[in-house]
């Protein structure tokens, strides 16, 4: 299920970002971390399963689209379909916005054969 970010997750949310290849320096990492929680054209939200939070997926919204900047699964969940439900999660809660890739996200939406520009 796809959750919005609070503050209480914040060290799990910095846990799977660190897993994207731009947020691997910590002072990055917390800039990120803090243009998700400042800006209100962006949005961390957070798959769970059960207790368990397992994935990310970081949001920016423009006016009729929303761009992916950031997509990460917990590496012992990953191959199992996780980042490819969680984009149609976020399809589904906003179907009127175009999903839209960035050059980090691009290659694996991609993949998901889902229809980014």
């Amino acid at each position: 299920m796809l959750i919005r970010y609070k503050k209480a997750f914040e060290k799990i949310a910095m846990g799977l970002l660190s897993f994207m290849p731009n947020e691997k320096d910590l002072k990055i990492l917390q800039q990120t971390m803090k243009q998700y929680e400042n800006d209100g054209n962006k949005q961390l939200f957070l798959w769970k399963v059960g207790d368990d939070i397992i994935g990310l997926i970081g949001v920016s919204f423009q006016d009729d689209a929303a761009m992916i900047e950031h997509i990460s699964v917990n590496p012992s969940h990953r191959h199992q379909g996780i980042g490819k439900t969680m984009v149609k999660a976020l399809k589904d809660m906003y179907p009127d916005k175009e999903l839209k890739s960035n050059d980090v996200t691009d290659s694996f939406l991609n993949k998901c054969d889902i229809k980014t520009e």
